[in-house]
């Protein structure tokens, strides 16, 4: 009979984070299935066999090499059954795989009985890198390709390097899933969102892989990881996932890779208890199945776990949303009545800017069973944003200045540093909302209308910067007004358009859609999330909406709040 883990495993969580690398494994955009060092037996359907239509004309068989060319599999030999022989041995489909809008088609002149050229153009949404990392880019693509008839049939015998898919078929190819790594210093699993494709062999096995490559290479600056020189994955046998390489493996490392990997496969829908091996004995001494209850306080879903406490910001006091009533808050937040903004979390522990008609703003923190400090003056600052378990807070001061205020655990007194920000060039505008992850790894941005998201880079205990900062949702131009972030990771955007006033963006940026239009009024000025109501502050009123349900439902008004234009603030 197997052995569970009777308890949860935190007190082996507080060392450096374990990842391990392996370079014998593929996905998206890579050449062949992810690729394991013992056999195992393959758990998805085939890939879909697509070939050159008999007699099928030349616009035609483009559009279906195009369609073929998103399946990675043995090599793209798919998209290669649509090119001539020099055509095939010549192409170099690992260069990079651009994703665009769609693909447009056009015959140019000079055209013979048998040999045409045409332009394939499109309009340039995104770039997939190895692992199946996706970055949002915008561009125009242009390219000219060669067909040919071979035998009577057309055939493409001239083409760029890489590949180009459409955004469709990248979602009809691909699932996007979330690998999680652990970092030490902040003591939380991080997201790194990869796609893979749909028709792989085991999907268990691909996330492993891609877990034992590391993370991406945006996010690498904002987690740490060890790897164990030759650290091995050796695939899935007699129901166990056996890795190899860990015999200098500490029981904290050891403890830390098990959580990775079963909040991996199990944000995946794969179903635990998980039986993980190292070296053939259990990865964790006396446990041989795990389940995310051992790893429970790493859980990084953790606020869909429990209750979101839902408060509101009416005429510069904070009130507590229960039920179909309000109650003030006993503290500073509700007494003077000059919060202009606030961030609270789920101990209670708030920073707010108090601001009081013709004095400076000012910054203020503290907890609702205690007092509260000043720790400066602007002109202005964006909504306050702590770090996870609110060990510091964030903020913009006079729309340019990032400011990062820590308290000290042995003298309890606060030091501030300023944040060096590494943004895009040609942007450096003013800074309106800033909005930490859950995790702490990621940040939101709004600089002038436009969304952007970058990484934390924790360069040392006491300093961090923003690097890698990259445009989101692009088609919104400068109409974006609020940002948060949602509970699964991907963010909630107001704006003042009225045809999108509330969208989803995805964590990676890889998709912005349009929520329900509804009786929503623009300008949407505040946003939150819990992790089953969506909350936004428009032209009228304060009004949610169930994260799901209804395909077209309407926002409605916070029961408790009819009639008043409140902001909504979600403790976390």
């Amino acid at each position: 009979m197997s052995k569970r883990l009777h308890k949860p495993l935190p007190a082996l969580l507080t060392a450096a984070a374990l990842v391990v690398s392996l370079t014998s494994c593929a996905s998206l955009p890579s050449t062949s299935s992810p690729h394991v060092l013992r056999s195992f037996n393959p758990q998805a359907p085939a890939a879909p066999v697509i070939a050159p239509e008999e007699g099928r004309e030349p616009d035609l068989l483009l559009r279906d090499f195009y369609a073929a060319s998103a399946i990675p599999t043995s090599d793209y030999e798919a998209a290669r059954a649509f090119m001539t022989s020099q055509a095939s041995a010549a192409w170099d489909p690992t260069e990079e795989t651009l994703v665009v809008d769609r693909i447009g088609v056009t015959t140019m002149p000079g055209s013979t009985p048998n040999r045409r050229s045409f332009s394939v153009h499109g309009n340039v949404v995104g770039v997939l890198g190895a692992g199946g990392m996706y970055r949002p880019e915008r561009g125009s693509y242009e390219a000219t390709i060669e067909l040919q008839q071979v035998s009577g049939e057309w055939r493409v015998a001239s083409l760029p390097a890489g590949v180009v898919l459409e955004r469709t078929e990248l979602r009809n190819q691909y699932q996007p899933f979330n690998l999680y790594f652990f970092d030490e210093r902040s003591g939380e699993l991080v997201t790194d969102r990869r796609w893979v494709f749909s028709r792989r062999e085991t999907l268990a096995s691909a996330l492993i892989s891609l877990l034992m490559q590391g993370p991406s290479t945006r996010l690498e600056p904002a987690v740490s990881t060890v790897s164990p020189t030759g650290a091995s994955y050796l695939g899935m046998e007699d129901g166990a996932y056996g890795f190899s390489g860990f015999g200098g493996v500490n029981d904290q490392d050891r403890a830390r890779f098990a959580a990775g990997v079963v909040w991996t496969l199990a944000s995946a829908g794969i179903n635990g208890p998980f039986r993980i091996t190292a070296d053939g004995a259990p990865l964790i001494s006396g446990a041989t199945d795990l389940t995310t209850d051992d790893f429970s306080e790493l859980s990084p879903v953790v606020q869909a776990a429990g209750e979101s406490r839902l408060y509101s910001l009416t005429g510069g006091s904070i009130s507590l949303v229960d039920a179909a009533s309000t109650s003030l808050i006993d503290s500073p937040l509700s007494s003077e009545g000059t919060v202009q903004s606030v961030d609270i979390n789920a101990a209670g522990k708030w920073a707010a800017v108090f601001a009081a008609s013709g004095q400076p703003a000012k910054l203020r923190v503290g907890s609702f069973d205690g007092a509260d400090t000043e720790l400066m003056e602007a002109e202005t600052f964006t909504r306050p944003s702590f770090e996870s378990k609110a060990n510091a807070v964030w903020t913009v001061a006079d729309g340019q200045h990032i400011q990062r205020t820590v308290r000290s655990a042995a003298t309890n007194e606060f030091t501030t540093e300023q944040i060096a920000i590494q943004m895009p060039e040609g942007i450096s505008g003013n800074i309106s909302v800033l909005r930490l992850s859950r995790s702490g790894a990621r940040v939101a941005l709004v600089v002038d209308g436009r969304l952007f998201t970058g990484i934390v880079d924790r360069r040392s205990p006491g300093e961090r910067a923003i690097v890698n900062v990259m445009e989101y949702a692009t088609e919104l131009g400068g109409s974006v007004v609020a940002a948060d972030w949602q509970p699964d990771g991907s963010l909630i955007v107001g704006t003042s358009s009225s045809i999108s006033p509330v969208l989803r963006v995805e964590q990676d940026g890889s998709s912005a859609t349009t929520l329900s239009v509804g009786n929503i009024s623009a300008p949407v000025v505040a946003v939150a999330a819990s992790p089953n109501m969506l909350y936004v502050t428009d032209a009228n009123a304060i009004l949610q909406l169930p994260n799901a349900g209804e395909d077209n439902p309407l926002w409605r008004e916070v029961p408790g709040l009819q009639g008043v234009r409140a902001i909504p603030i979600v403790a976390r």
